[in-house]
């Protein structure tokens, strides 16, 4: 047997053959069939041949830049799709670009099709699958007439993929006949017409007679098409070819005994390698893949997925080369997809080039049954075959990974999706059994499979027209898998005033606090030095509160809850909890940042979006802290309005929040009114995100609510700095915490809304006579000296250190404080009745002078 040697099965970067290399890797077919390849210097570069068991083609384009059937460099396989989508958005243009949609095709092209859309960076991907998903709404199809399976099936997630009116590009790795390319145009034009497509392929292969076909197909559908390739060229079959094909499959598979046989015979066992089956040499890695992003294509992979995966992919990668043992590390890797499951794997093989001092090499399992012949001039010199093992719905059968045996891998690294981590692929004849009999470790990686949510029936076809939510980086300095934000960018739009003239605008008749923002309070040296102090000694007490919270909401509300955020104030306690769930159970939750505005209620849109993708009855509603509890019977009052309304029913109103030293809600991890260092700011330190903004002219029907993502403050931002520091202290409190809910869990956690009573109590004393102008709690104490107009501060007699950013910024602004005998919380902020100036009633607008 015949060692894969790096001469006879390589290309240089830009995907040409090897100066020195010896040998064509199509000539063992041309010399035998008369097969003849003509075309431009790039294509024998690129392409080799093989021999197929297929009734209506015999010969096979065998690429060597795609990633399937010939292990190659990540970084060459991304560029050939990368560029080719480079050249789509040049010829588009940006704004025909940022309107189109790019499909791939299933299952040889998913991943060339991703890269592509990458290249084209302002288009969603989508790829067709033959993977059925139960309960997802096939949105069209179509037929591949010389492949060996032949349906392919559209299941977009979000209908308006394959809706609009923009440049449909389809990406195919050979585009030959013209046929799967006129089946899929002719499918999807009778249901979405569209003027212009675009078609790309690393190799256009038509005949003359077949260009003539797609131009003729062009002018009867009245649209323009485009062709972008790499490379072109064609073959020459001479007649009986076809037979002569199939004679020759048949004679090599009659020589190996089993047409499914490896065409390799398994090495002897030597040291550090067992015989086929043994289980030593395979582990396994958690890759931290981020939430809320597919898996791929298959469902549509919009820019957002794609800026959450581009953030994410260091650290996997990372965590992948620290599984991999010492001495595969500087050798030979082998990342390995599976079937569609191209592009992940790829970014993961992308990344892991990158990173380590390995010589890495992609490619991927596959349906296609390929002749190998142990032959350098032959295109797949070794076959291992394996049962399917993700269940398919056509049933069992034999799938494949060519020119991995004899390639000297040193590791595998097999990715995998969730569906396809079945006892099948671990079974004695399984792939990860066969991979281990020829290298030296095999380390398996799963990719959660990412099913859309089906939403029940009375869902309407509005849930699902709104878009994915925002994430970081694009929109807030979260990490994107931290929280996805069910708001719309409001960035470029001018809304901060100073507070004299938001608050006369809100007097004069009919204005709204939420229809514009105030001007982002930018703290003094000394202030930051008082938040930075606030967080050192209090990061363990908040750490203390965000396990007890997290812990009473996964014992009693759901297993796996989806948390959901009042924003702004509750996403940093969102991110916390999340990142509690992950750390101390292994969990990766849902965190979803929602708008909700006093006087108007939650975004029912938000609702919308949240009851098409998960169950209601695991949503959690998350906010910072309670003050009198205005905005848990806001909550209470919407979701109750919004089911009336004809809304999905299931969403429990019930709070979980950090603080709750009003006694307003039963989950909670601490009825202290201490400070919470995260209420001390703004923006900064709630992922540069703004208030959130309700304004008719800016947000219709069927908008998010609004909000901005301050940007320019990133110098200034300590977001990530605030959990961070708060997540480095859950081991220190993780037993005070287990003894903590126990207790909770048995006692009387019933609201008592003694803080709601307090408030009365403390405006009647005052001759305030009205509750909205009285903020209780250092929490909305804060946001009282920040962003309104106060009039004096009360503070209990004795309060400490947890005082010490009110009193400074109550210096900073001229308001006195007040200490108080048995004050029932820590401080409390008073608005003057007789200058309302930044008070705001129930109803949002401002509350009448007296």
């Amino acid at each position: 047997m015949t060692h894969i040697s790096e001469n006879e099965n390589e290309n240089n970067e830009d995907g040409n053959a090897v100066p020195d290399a010896p040998v064509w890797s199509g000539s063992w077919v041309a010399e035998r069939l008369g097969v003849v390849l003509d075309g431009d210097d790039a294509l024998r570069g690129m392409l080799g041949l093989a021999l197929r068991r297929n009734p209506k083609r015999a010969h096979l384009l065998v690429s060597n830049v795609l990633g399937k059937h010939v292990p190659q460099l990540p970084s060459v396989v991304y560029a050939a799709g990368h560029d080719l989508g480079v050249r789509v958005r040049n010829l588009l243009g940006d704004e025909e670009a940022g309107r189109a949609v790019v499909l791939g095709y299933a299952e040889t092209a998913t991943g060339l099709g991703h890269a592509v859309a990458d290249g084209v960076a302002l288009a969603p991907y989508l790829h067709s699958t033959r993977r059925p998903v139960e309960g997802v709404a096939r949105a069209g199809g179509f037929e591949e007439s010389h492949s060996h399976a032949t349906s392919h099936l559209l299941l977009p997630e979000d209908p308006r993929l394959l809706a609009g009116d923009g440049p449909l590009v389809l990406v195919d790795d050979e585009f030959s006949t013209g046929n799967t390319v006129l089946n899929t145009v002719r499918a999807l034009h009778e249901r979405f017409p569209r003027e212009r497509y675009v078609i790309v392929a690393l190799v256009d292969m038509r005949s003359p007679e077949d260009q003539g076909r797609l131009d003729g197909f062009a002018r009867e559908i009245g649209a323009h098409v485009d062709l972008v390739a790499a490379a072109s060229g064609t073959v020459r079959l001479p007649d009986g070819v076809l037979e002569k094909g199939q004679a020759l499959v048949a004679e090599h598979e009659g020589h190996a005994g089993h047409e499914d046989a490896a065409a390799l015979p398994l090495p002897q066992p030597r040291q550090g390698r067992g015989p086929i089956g043994h289980v030593d040499r395979v582990g396994r890695v958690e890759l931290g893949w981020p939430a809320g992003v597919p898996d791929g294509g298959r469902h549509g992979f919009t820019p957002a997925h794609r800026a959450a995966l581009d953030a994410a992919l260091p650290g996997m990668a990372a965590r992948i080369a620290d599984a991999l043992p010492e001495s595969a590390r500087s050798g030979r890797v082998l990342v390995l997809g599976f079937e569609e499951l191209m592009y992940a794997p790829l970014a993961l093989g992308v990344e892991l080039e990158r990173r380590t001092g390995a010589e890495v090499r992609f490619s991927t399992t596959t349906r296609s049954p390929v002749l190998a012949v142990d032959d350098p001039g032959y295109a797949i010199r070794t076959r291992l075959a394996f049962p399917a093992h993700d269940d398919p719905a056509d049933g069992p059968g034999t799938r494949y990974a060519y020119n991995v045996a004899g390639a000297g891998f040193d590791a595998v690294v097999v990715v995998v999706d969730s569906v396809a981590d079945t006892p099948e692929l671990h079974a004695p004849d399984g792939l990860l059994a066969q991979l281990a009999a020829h290298t030296g470790h095999v380390l398996l990686a799963v990719v959660p499979s990412y099913t859309p949510e089906c939403a029940p029936e009375h869902v309407s076809e509005r849930s699902r027209m709104l878009p994915e939510p925002l994430r970081g980086p694009a929109f807030s300095s979260y990490a994107p898998e931290d929280v996805g934000w069910l708001l719309q960018d409001l960035s470029d739009v001018t809304l901060e005033a100073p507070t004299e003239e938001r608050e006369e605008a809100i007097q004069s008749g009919g204005a709204h606090y939420a229809e514009s923002l105030p001007v982002e309070y930018q703290p003094s040296e000394r202030y930051q030095e008082l938040f930075h102090a606030a967080l050192d000694t209090s990061a363990a007490r908040i750490a203390h509160a965000v396990g007890t919270v997290t812990e009473t909401v996964l014992a009693e509300r759901s297993p796996r809850p989806v948390l959901v955020s009042l924003a702004r104030a509750g996403t940093p306690v969102g991110v916390l909890m999340r990142r509690w769930a992950a750390h101390r159970h292994g969990l990766d939750l849902p965190h979803y940042a929602v708008s909700i505005v006093r006087g108007r209620g939650i975004d029912a849109n938000a609702l919308r979006w949240l009851a098409a993708h998960h169950d209601p009855a695991d949503i959690v509603f998350v906010d910072g802290w309670t003050g009198k509890g205005a905005i848990t019977r806001e909550l209470a009052d919407a979701v109750r309005e919004f089911e009336a309304a004809g809304g999905p029913a299931g969403f429990s109103p019930e709070i979980a929040v950090l603080a709750d030293p009003g006694s307003c809600v039963r989950t909670y991890g601490t009825r202290e009114d201490f400070l919470i260092p995260s209420a001390c700011l703004n923006s900064t330190v709630s992922g540069l995100i703004s208030r959130t903004v309700l304004r008719a002219d800016l947000v219709g029907p069927d908008d998010f609510h609004g909000g901005k993502f301050y940007r320019e403050l990133a110098d200034a931002d300590v977001s990530r700095h605030f959990v961070d520091a708060v997540a480095a202290r859950f081991d220190e409190v993780a037993d005070a915490v287990d003894v903590r809910v126990k207790e909770l869990l048995s006692a009387d956690r019933a609201p008592t809304w003694e803080g709601w009573a307090a408030v009365e109590r403390i405006s009647e004393e005052y001759g305030i006579h009205d509750v909205n102008l009285v903020k209780p709690g250092v929490g909305e104490t804060t946001r009282v000296l920040l962003r309104r107009v106060p009039w004096k501060i009360l503070a209990r007699k004795g309060a400490g250190a947890d005082l010490d950013h009110v009193r400074l910024l109550a210096e900073q602004r001229g308001v006195p404080v007040e200490e108080v005998d048995e004050l029932p919380y820590t401080c409390v902020g008073l608005i003057h009745p007789q200058y309302t100036r930044g008070a705001t009633g129930a109803d949002g607008k401002a509350v009448s002078s007296r």
